[in-house]
Protein backbone atom coordinates (compact mmCIF):
# COMPACT_ATOMS: atom_id res chain seq x y z
CA UNK A 1 0.00 0.00 0.00
CA UNK A 2 1.49 3.20 -1.23
CA UNK A 3 0.39 6.63 0.85
CA UNK A 4 0.82 8.61 -2.65
CA UNK A 5 0.87 7.00 -5.99
CA UNK A 6 1.64 10.02 -9.07
CA UNK A 7 -0.24 9.32 -12.43
CA UNK A 8 2.40 10.81 -15.13
CA UNK A 9 6.02 11.30 -15.39
CA UNK A 10 5.91 14.86 -17.54
CA UNK A 11 7.00 17.81 -15.90
CA UNK A 12 4.16 18.06 -14.03
CA UNK A 13 4.49 14.86 -12.54
CA UNK A 14 7.89 14.90 -11.30
CA UNK A 15 7.42 18.48 -10.19
CA UNK A 16 4.95 16.95 -7.74
CA UNK A 17 6.91 13.64 -7.28
CA UNK A 18 10.09 15.87 -5.78
CA UNK A 19 7.57 17.96 -3.54
CA UNK A 20 6.25 14.92 -2.24
CA UNK A 21 9.27 13.36 -1.83
CA UNK A 22 9.99 15.84 1.15
CA UNK A 23 7.78 13.62 3.47
CA UNK A 24 7.83 10.63 4.83
CA UNK A 25 5.72 9.05 2.99
CA UNK A 26 5.62 5.51 0.50
CA UNK A 27 5.60 7.60 -2.75
CA UNK A 28 5.29 5.73 -6.17
CA UNK A 29 5.03 7.56 -9.78
CA UNK A 30 3.84 5.40 -12.70
CA UNK A 31 4.63 6.16 -16.26
CA UNK A 32 3.15 4.90 -19.43
CA UNK A 33 6.11 5.53 -21.22
CA UNK A 34 9.78 4.01 -20.96
CA UNK A 35 11.34 7.08 -19.58
CA UNK A 36 10.24 10.81 -17.80
CA UNK A 37 9.09 13.50 -20.19
CA UNK A 38 7.91 11.13 -22.64
CA UNK A 39 4.18 12.48 -23.49
CA UNK A 40 3.43 16.41 -23.90
CA UNK A 41 6.77 17.09 -22.16
CA UNK A 42 9.35 15.66 -24.41
CA UNK A 43 8.11 18.37 -27.22
CA UNK A 44 7.66 22.06 -26.64
CA UNK A 45 8.61 25.51 -26.65
CA UNK A 46 10.70 25.14 -23.81
CA UNK A 47 10.13 28.90 -23.06
CA UNK A 48 10.14 29.98 -19.43
CA UNK A 49 7.34 32.32 -19.79
CA UNK A 50 7.16 35.63 -17.55
CA UNK A 51 3.52 36.05 -16.80
CA UNK A 52 2.30 38.24 -18.75
CA UNK A 53 -0.23 36.46 -20.95
CA UNK A 54 -2.20 34.87 -18.75
CA UNK A 55 -5.55 36.77 -17.31
CA UNK A 56 -4.97 38.06 -13.97
CA UNK A 57 -6.56 36.40 -11.33
CA UNK A 58 -6.57 32.81 -12.41
CA UNK A 59 -4.73 30.39 -11.49
CA UNK A 60 -2.54 30.03 -14.31
CA UNK A 61 -1.51 34.08 -13.47
CA UNK A 62 -0.25 32.80 -9.72
CA UNK A 63 1.55 29.34 -10.65
CA UNK A 64 2.99 31.09 -13.69
CA UNK A 65 4.79 33.95 -11.69
CA UNK A 66 5.84 31.23 -9.24
CA UNK A 67 6.79 28.86 -11.46
CA UNK A 68 9.28 31.52 -13.29
CA UNK A 69 10.51 32.69 -9.79
CA UNK A 70 11.24 28.97 -8.73
CA UNK A 71 12.07 27.67 -12.22
CA UNK A 72 15.75 29.81 -11.88
CA UNK A 73 16.08 28.79 -8.58
CA UNK A 74 15.82 25.21 -8.55
CA UNK A 75 18.22 25.07 -11.97
CA UNK A 76 20.80 26.37 -9.48
CA UNK A 77 19.98 23.80 -6.91
CA UNK A 78 19.48 20.61 -9.08
CA UNK A 79 22.06 21.31 -11.44
CA UNK A 80 19.68 21.90 -15.21
CA UNK A 81 20.55 24.25 -17.49
CA UNK A 82 17.76 27.89 -17.76
CA UNK A 83 19.05 31.16 -19.95
CA UNK A 84 17.03 34.24 -18.53
CA UNK A 85 17.58 35.72 -22.59
CA UNK A 86 13.67 37.76 -21.69
CA UNK A 87 11.07 37.10 -24.19
CA UNK A 88 9.45 40.66 -26.58
CA UNK A 89 6.05 40.16 -28.24
CA UNK A 90 6.33 42.57 -31.33
CA UNK A 91 3.85 44.63 -33.02
CA UNK A 92 4.58 45.63 -36.78
CA UNK A 93 0.93 47.76 -36.80
CA UNK A 94 0.43 51.08 -35.44
CA UNK A 95 -3.29 50.72 -35.01
CA UNK A 96 -2.42 46.77 -32.87
CA UNK A 97 -0.58 48.70 -30.92
CA UNK A 98 -3.04 48.99 -27.82
CA UNK A 99 -2.85 45.45 -27.41
CA UNK A 100 0.46 45.58 -26.00
CA UNK A 101 -0.72 47.85 -23.80
CA UNK A 102 -3.46 45.30 -22.52
CA UNK A 103 -0.48 42.39 -22.18
CA UNK A 104 1.38 45.15 -20.04
CA UNK A 105 -1.50 46.12 -17.57
CA UNK A 106 -2.26 42.13 -17.34
CA UNK A 107 1.80 41.73 -16.28
CA UNK A 108 1.66 44.61 -13.79
CA UNK A 109 -1.09 43.11 -12.51
CA UNK A 110 0.29 39.57 -12.30
CA UNK A 111 3.46 40.70 -11.29
CA UNK A 112 5.67 40.40 -13.43
CA UNK A 113 9.09 42.20 -12.61
CA UNK A 114 10.36 44.59 -14.90
CA UNK A 115 7.59 44.47 -17.71
CA UNK A 116 7.48 47.32 -19.87
CA UNK A 117 7.00 48.91 -23.45
CA UNK A 118 9.73 49.30 -25.71
CA UNK A 119 10.24 51.07 -28.69
CA UNK A 120 11.65 51.05 -31.94
CA UNK A 121 14.39 51.98 -31.77
CA UNK A 122 15.54 49.99 -28.33
CA UNK A 123 13.95 47.07 -30.06
CA UNK A 124 15.93 46.91 -32.51
CA UNK A 125 19.18 47.73 -30.74
CA UNK A 126 18.14 45.09 -28.74
CA UNK A 127 17.08 42.73 -31.87
CA UNK A 128 18.57 43.63 -35.18
CA UNK A 129 17.34 40.91 -37.09
CA UNK A 130 13.30 42.07 -36.41
CA UNK A 131 11.83 43.85 -39.12
CA UNK A 132 12.24 46.95 -39.67
CA UNK A 133 8.49 47.28 -39.99
CA UNK A 134 8.57 46.94 -35.80
CA UNK A 135 6.51 49.20 -33.78
CA UNK A 136 6.91 48.68 -30.40
CA UNK A 137 7.07 45.45 -28.16
CA UNK A 138 6.57 44.02 -25.01
CA UNK A 139 9.53 43.62 -23.08
CA UNK A 140 9.70 41.07 -20.31
CA UNK A 141 13.24 40.31 -18.75
CA UNK A 142 11.97 37.72 -17.09
CA UNK A 143 11.70 35.48 -19.52
CA UNK A 144 13.73 32.48 -20.42
CA UNK A 145 14.34 29.36 -22.13
CA UNK A 146 15.09 25.85 -20.75
CA UNK A 147 15.03 22.27 -21.93
CA UNK A 148 11.88 20.44 -20.58
CA UNK A 149 13.90 17.19 -20.67
CA UNK A 150 16.60 18.64 -17.99
CA UNK A 151 13.23 19.49 -15.90
CA UNK A 152 11.93 16.18 -15.98
CA UNK A 153 14.65 14.56 -15.51
CA UNK A 154 16.62 16.42 -13.04
CA UNK A 155 13.20 16.52 -10.62
CA UNK A 156 12.98 12.81 -11.13
CA UNK A 157 16.61 11.81 -10.32
CA UNK A 158 15.98 14.37 -7.08
CA UNK A 159 13.04 12.43 -6.24
CA UNK A 160 14.10 8.75 -6.47
CA UNK A 161 17.35 9.46 -4.36
CA UNK A 162 14.53 10.58 -1.91
CA UNK A 163 12.61 7.30 -2.06
CA UNK A 164 10.01 7.63 -4.80
CA UNK A 165 9.86 4.61 -6.85
CA UNK A 166 9.01 4.80 -10.67
CA UNK A 167 7.49 1.99 -12.40
CA UNK A 168 7.97 2.97 -16.56
CA UNK A 169 5.35 1.44 -19.39
CA UNK A 170 3.01 0.96 -16.99
CA UNK A 171 -0.44 2.29 -18.53
CA UNK A 172 -3.30 3.24 -15.91
CA UNK A 173 -6.24 1.44 -17.14
CA UNK A 174 -8.51 1.58 -14.36
CA UNK A 175 -9.35 3.36 -10.77
CA UNK A 176 -11.53 1.89 -8.48
CA UNK A 177 -12.38 3.95 -5.14
CA UNK A 178 -12.25 1.55 -2.19
CA UNK A 179 -13.61 2.34 1.63
CA UNK A 180 -10.13 4.20 2.51
CA UNK A 181 -7.77 3.70 -0.35
CA UNK A 182 -7.54 3.54 -4.12
CA UNK A 183 -6.98 0.52 -6.53
CA UNK A 184 -5.05 1.64 -9.49
CA UNK A 185 -5.50 -1.23 -11.97
CA UNK A 186 -2.12 -1.19 -14.68
CA UNK A 187 -0.70 -3.08 -17.62
CA UNK A 188 1.24 -4.35 -14.91
CA UNK A 189 -0.77 -5.49 -12.10
CA UNK A 190 -2.58 -3.55 -10.00
CA UNK A 191 -1.35 -1.35 -7.02
CA UNK A 192 -2.72 0.59 -4.05
CA UNK A 193 -3.28 4.13 -2.74
CA UNK A 194 -4.60 6.16 0.07
CA UNK A 195 -3.89 9.15 -2.26
CA UNK A 196 -3.75 9.31 -5.94
CA UNK A 197 -2.57 12.34 -8.15
CA UNK A 198 -3.56 12.77 -11.46
CA UNK A 199 -0.84 14.66 -13.72
CA UNK A 200 -1.73 12.48 -17.03
CA UNK A 201 -1.59 15.09 -19.50
CA UNK A 202 -4.07 14.83 -22.42
CA UNK A 203 -5.03 11.66 -19.92
CA UNK A 204 -6.04 13.20 -17.32
CA UNK A 205 -9.36 13.79 -18.37
CA UNK A 206 -10.27 9.55 -18.79
CA UNK A 207 -8.48 9.52 -15.40
CA UNK A 208 -10.73 11.98 -13.50
CA UNK A 209 -13.96 10.54 -14.81
CA UNK A 210 -13.13 7.17 -14.22
CA UNK A 211 -13.95 8.29 -10.39
CA UNK A 212 -15.99 11.59 -10.90
CA UNK A 213 -19.55 12.22 -11.90
CA UNK A 214 -18.08 15.76 -12.39
CA UNK A 215 -16.72 14.86 -15.97
CA UNK A 216 -14.03 16.84 -17.85
CA UNK A 217 -12.50 16.88 -21.43
CA UNK A 218 -9.38 17.87 -22.09
CA UNK A 219 -8.64 18.77 -26.26
CA UNK A 220 -5.32 17.38 -27.49
CA UNK A 221 -3.99 20.20 -29.40
CA UNK A 222 -0.85 19.57 -31.84
CA UNK A 223 1.32 21.83 -32.33
CA UNK A 224 4.58 21.47 -34.63
CA UNK A 225 7.82 23.27 -34.82
CA UNK A 226 10.89 23.87 -37.40
CA UNK A 227 14.29 23.35 -35.56
CA UNK A 228 17.02 24.79 -37.23
CA UNK A 229 20.67 24.67 -37.04
CA UNK A 230 23.06 26.46 -34.35
CA UNK A 231 24.60 28.21 -37.32
CA UNK A 232 21.37 30.50 -37.07
CA UNK A 233 21.60 30.04 -32.88
CA UNK A 234 22.18 33.52 -32.38
CA UNK A 235 19.75 35.53 -34.90
CA UNK A 236 17.54 36.28 -31.93
CA UNK A 237 18.68 36.41 -28.76
CA UNK A 238 15.42 36.53 -27.16
CA UNK A 239 12.38 34.79 -27.34
CA UNK A 240 10.47 36.89 -30.42
CA UNK A 241 6.54 36.19 -30.03
CA UNK A 242 3.65 37.84 -32.35
CA UNK A 243 0.44 39.24 -30.81
CA UNK A 244 -1.44 36.57 -29.34
CA UNK A 245 -4.32 35.45 -31.07
CA UNK A 246 -7.53 32.84 -30.46
CA UNK A 247 -5.76 29.91 -30.55
CA UNK A 248 -2.80 30.58 -27.98
CA UNK A 249 0.40 32.57 -28.29
CA UNK A 250 0.84 32.12 -32.11
CA UNK A 251 3.94 31.01 -33.94
CA UNK A 252 7.37 32.39 -32.22
CA UNK A 253 11.10 32.11 -33.13
CA UNK A 254 13.31 31.59 -30.44
CA UNK A 255 16.82 30.29 -29.84
CA UNK A 256 16.83 27.34 -27.48
CA UNK A 257 18.79 26.69 -24.48
CA UNK A 258 21.52 24.46 -26.78
CA UNK A 259 21.87 27.03 -29.34
CA UNK A 260 19.35 25.82 -32.11
CA UNK A 261 16.83 27.97 -33.79
CA UNK A 262 12.87 27.13 -33.75
CA UNK A 263 9.93 28.39 -35.28
CA UNK A 264 6.59 27.57 -34.04
CA UNK A 265 4.09 25.88 -33.17
CA UNK A 266 1.17 25.28 -34.62
CA UNK A 267 -2.11 24.96 -33.18
CA UNK A 268 -4.28 21.99 -34.34
CA UNK A 269 -7.03 20.30 -32.42
CA UNK A 270 -6.68 16.40 -32.90
CA UNK A 271 -9.23 13.78 -31.83
CA UNK A 272 -6.22 11.11 -31.58
CA UNK A 273 -4.05 12.10 -28.42
CA UNK A 274 -1.48 9.64 -29.71
CA UNK A 275 -1.03 11.98 -32.59
CA UNK A 276 2.35 13.25 -32.22
CA UNK A 277 3.28 13.03 -36.29
CA UNK A 278 4.24 15.76 -38.14
CA UNK A 279 1.90 16.94 -41.48
CA UNK A 280 3.30 17.71 -44.75
CA UNK A 281 0.61 20.32 -44.92
CA UNK A 282 1.06 22.33 -41.96
CA UNK A 283 4.73 22.17 -42.06
CA UNK A 284 4.32 23.42 -45.13
CA UNK A 285 2.34 26.36 -44.18
CA UNK A 286 4.99 26.95 -41.16
CA UNK A 287 7.38 27.31 -43.67
CA UNK A 288 5.62 29.56 -45.35
CA UNK A 289 5.39 31.86 -42.15
CA UNK A 290 8.86 31.46 -41.57
CA UNK A 291 10.04 32.73 -44.53
CA UNK A 292 7.26 35.38 -44.86
CA UNK A 293 7.09 36.44 -41.45
CA UNK A 294 6.17 39.92 -40.24
CA UNK A 295 9.12 39.67 -37.73
CA UNK A 296 12.11 38.95 -39.11
CA UNK A 297 14.20 41.04 -41.17
CA UNK A 298 15.77 38.37 -43.81
CA UNK A 299 14.01 35.40 -44.94
CA UNK A 300 14.67 32.57 -42.92
CA UNK A 301 16.90 30.02 -44.58
CA UNK A 302 15.33 26.62 -44.76
CA UNK A 303 17.98 24.64 -46.18
CA UNK A 304 19.17 24.90 -42.19
CA UNK A 305 16.28 22.98 -40.56
CA UNK A 306 17.79 19.62 -39.23
CA UNK A 307 14.30 18.46 -38.20
CA UNK A 308 10.80 19.19 -37.51
CA UNK A 309 8.65 17.47 -34.65
CA UNK A 310 5.18 17.64 -32.89
CA UNK A 311 3.61 17.80 -29.55
CA UNK A 312 0.00 17.82 -27.87
CA UNK A 313 -0.83 20.40 -25.68
CA UNK A 314 -3.68 19.79 -22.53
CA UNK A 315 -6.23 21.89 -23.38
CA UNK A 316 -9.13 22.09 -21.31
CA UNK A 317 -12.12 24.12 -22.62
CA UNK A 318 -12.33 27.00 -19.80
CA UNK A 319 -8.47 27.50 -20.74
CA UNK A 320 -7.47 26.98 -17.23
CA UNK A 321 -5.24 25.04 -14.90
CA UNK A 322 -7.10 22.77 -12.34
CA UNK A 323 -4.90 21.94 -9.15
CA UNK A 324 -7.39 19.97 -6.88
CA UNK A 325 -8.57 17.62 -5.20
CA UNK A 326 -11.83 16.31 -7.07
CA UNK A 327 -15.01 16.83 -4.55
CA UNK A 328 -16.70 13.68 -5.10
CA UNK A 329 -13.79 11.70 -4.49
CA UNK A 330 -11.74 12.61 -1.45
CA UNK A 331 -7.65 11.23 -1.80
CA UNK A 332 -7.99 12.05 -5.72
CA UNK A 333 -6.43 15.24 -7.01
CA UNK A 334 -6.14 16.18 -10.32
CA UNK A 335 -3.56 18.32 -12.07
CA UNK A 336 -5.73 18.48 -15.35
CA UNK A 337 -5.14 21.16 -18.23
CA UNK A 338 -2.02 21.91 -17.99
CA UNK A 339 -1.22 23.04 -21.22
CA UNK A 340 1.10 26.86 -21.94
CA UNK A 341 2.41 27.93 -19.05
CA UNK A 342 2.30 24.44 -17.96
CA UNK A 343 5.99 23.94 -18.13
CA UNK A 344 6.90 27.05 -16.53
CA UNK A 345 3.98 26.48 -13.95
CA UNK A 346 4.96 23.11 -13.15
CA UNK A 347 7.48 24.28 -10.07
CA UNK A 348 4.96 26.19 -8.47
CA UNK A 349 1.96 23.16 -9.23
CA UNK A 350 4.52 20.65 -7.39
CA UNK A 351 4.86 23.05 -4.34
CA UNK A 352 0.95 23.33 -4.67
CA UNK A 353 -0.17 19.98 -4.77
CA UNK A 354 2.14 19.18 -1.64
CA UNK A 355 1.03 21.98 -0.12
CA UNK A 356 -3.47 20.82 -0.81
CA UNK A 357 -1.79 17.07 0.04
CA UNK A 358 0.10 17.97 3.40
CA UNK A 359 -2.92 20.56 4.68
CA UNK A 360 -5.31 17.21 4.91
CA UNK A 361 -3.06 14.45 5.75
CA UNK A 362 -0.16 16.08 7.92
CA UNK A 363 2.26 13.38 6.70
CA UNK A 364 5.50 14.26 8.64
CA UNK A 365 8.69 16.30 7.28
CA UNK A 366 12.00 13.89 6.54
CA UNK A 367 14.90 15.30 8.68
CA UNK A 368 17.65 13.82 5.50
CA UNK A 369 15.93 15.13 2.67
CA UNK A 370 18.57 15.85 0.01
CA UNK A 371 17.75 19.38 -1.79
CA UNK A 372 19.99 18.93 -4.53
CA UNK A 373 21.53 17.50 -7.55
CA UNK A 374 24.66 17.18 -10.01
CA UNK A 375 23.52 16.82 -13.50
CA UNK A 376 25.14 14.68 -16.80
CA UNK A 377 29.09 16.42 -16.92
CA UNK A 378 28.91 18.62 -20.14
CA UNK A 379 32.43 18.23 -21.81
CA UNK A 380 31.02 20.89 -24.99
CA UNK A 381 31.97 23.62 -22.63
CA UNK A 382 34.90 23.06 -20.51
CA UNK A 383 38.60 24.42 -21.34
CA UNK A 384 41.11 22.28 -23.13
CA UNK A 385 42.47 21.84 -19.27
CA UNK A 386 39.44 20.75 -17.73
CA UNK A 387 38.70 18.27 -20.45
CA UNK A 388 42.48 17.05 -20.39
CA UNK A 389 41.87 16.89 -16.54
CA UNK A 390 38.48 14.59 -17.24
CA UNK A 391 40.50 12.44 -19.57
CA UNK A 392 43.13 11.83 -16.52
CA UNK A 393 40.44 10.67 -14.82
CA UNK A 394 38.21 8.61 -17.10
CA UNK A 395 39.55 8.13 -20.61
CA UNK A 396 36.18 7.90 -21.85
CA UNK A 397 35.77 11.05 -22.17
CA UNK A 398 38.03 11.32 -24.69
CA UNK A 399 36.27 8.96 -26.81
CA UNK A 400 33.58 11.02 -29.18
CA UNK A 401 30.46 9.56 -29.98
CA UNK A 402 28.48 11.58 -31.17
CA UNK A 403 30.56 14.03 -33.56
CA UNK A 404 27.84 16.83 -34.12
CA UNK A 405 27.26 17.65 -30.47
CA UNK A 406 30.82 16.03 -29.13
CA UNK A 407 29.24 13.82 -26.83
CA UNK A 408 31.78 11.59 -24.77
CA UNK A 409 31.40 7.63 -24.06
CA UNK A 410 31.36 8.81 -20.25
CA UNK A 411 28.52 11.47 -20.78
CA UNK A 412 26.40 8.21 -22.19
CA UNK A 413 27.46 5.75 -19.58
CA UNK A 414 26.48 8.57 -16.94
CA UNK A 415 23.17 8.60 -18.13
CA UNK A 416 22.85 5.09 -18.51
CA UNK A 417 23.70 4.40 -15.05
CA UNK A 418 22.08 7.09 -12.84
CA UNK A 419 18.58 7.49 -11.12
CA UNK A 420 16.31 6.25 -13.30
CA UNK A 421 18.40 6.08 -16.02
CA UNK A 422 18.53 5.86 -19.52
CA UNK A 423 17.16 2.46 -20.90
CA UNK A 424 16.48 3.37 -24.81
CA UNK A 425 18.39 5.74 -27.42
CA UNK A 426 15.95 8.51 -26.77
CA UNK A 427 16.66 8.31 -23.15
CA UNK A 428 20.48 8.93 -23.53
CA UNK A 429 19.20 11.87 -26.30
CA UNK A 430 16.88 12.99 -23.56
CA UNK A 431 19.93 13.14 -20.79
CA UNK A 432 23.16 14.12 -23.10
CA UNK A 433 21.71 15.70 -26.73
CA UNK A 434 23.31 12.51 -28.26
CA UNK A 435 21.76 12.30 -32.11
CA UNK A 436 20.43 15.79 -31.62
CA UNK A 437 22.82 17.40 -34.37
CA UNK A 438 22.85 18.17 -38.03
CA UNK A 439 22.91 14.81 -39.11
CA UNK A 440 20.17 13.37 -36.76
CA UNK A 441 21.92 9.83 -34.86
CA UNK A 442 23.17 9.02 -38.33
CA UNK A 443 26.79 8.53 -37.14
CA UNK A 444 26.38 7.45 -33.67
CA UNK A 445 23.64 5.29 -33.41
CA UNK A 446 25.47 1.95 -33.74
CA UNK A 447 28.33 3.03 -31.24
CA UNK A 448 25.86 4.34 -28.76
CA UNK A 449 23.92 1.23 -28.87
CA UNK A 450 26.66 -0.74 -27.76
CA UNK A 451 27.70 1.59 -24.69
CA UNK A 452 23.93 0.67 -23.70
CA UNK A 453 24.06 -2.70 -24.40
CA UNK A 454 27.09 -3.17 -22.42
CA UNK A 455 26.15 -1.07 -19.53
CA UNK A 456 22.52 -2.81 -19.00
CA UNK A 457 23.38 -5.63 -20.25
CA UNK A 458 20.25 -5.68 -22.64
CA UNK A 459 21.07 -7.50 -26.13
CA UNK A 460 21.82 -5.61 -28.95
CA UNK A 461 18.20 -6.93 -31.02
CA UNK A 462 16.48 -5.87 -28.08
CA UNK A 463 17.49 -2.43 -27.64
CA UNK A 464 14.67 0.41 -28.01
CA UNK A 465 14.55 3.84 -29.51
CA UNK A 466 11.58 4.71 -26.97
CA UNK A 467 10.83 1.25 -25.18
CA UNK A 468 8.13 -1.91 -26.05
CA UNK A 469 7.39 -2.27 -29.90
CA UNK A 470 10.19 0.46 -30.91
CA UNK A 471 13.00 -2.53 -31.46
CA UNK A 472 16.24 -0.60 -33.66
CA UNK A 473 16.75 -4.05 -34.57
CA UNK A 474 15.01 -7.69 -36.06
CA UNK A 475 17.89 -9.71 -35.66
CA UNK A 476 21.45 -10.73 -36.86
CA UNK A 477 22.28 -11.31 -41.15
CA UNK A 478 25.18 -13.30 -39.63
CA UNK A 479 26.84 -14.68 -37.03
CA UNK A 480 30.07 -14.21 -35.83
Amino acid sequence: MYDVIVIGGGVTGTCIARELSRYDINLCLLEKGDDVASGTSKANSGVIHSGFDCKPGTLMAKLNVRGNELMYKYSKELDFPTKMNGSLVVCTVEAERGKLDVLLDQGIKNGVPGVRIVERDELLEMEPNLTPNAVAALYAPTGGVICPFNLAIAMGENAAVNGCEFKFETKVTGIVKKDDHYEVETSKGTFESKIVVNAAGVYADELHNMVSENKIKIIARKGEYLLLDKELGNYFTKTVFTLPGKMGKGVLTAPTIHGNLYVGPTATDVEDKESTNTTQEILDDLVYKAQHSHLTKDVLPMNKVITSFSGLRAHWENHEFIVEEVADSPGFFDAAGIESPGLTSSPAIGEMMAGLIEDKYHFPKKENFIDTRKGVVRTEGLSIEERNELIKKNPQYGQIVCRCEMITEAEIVDAINRPIGATSLDGIKRRTRQGTGRCQAGFCTPKTMEILSRETGIPMEQITKKGTGSNMLTGKIKEN
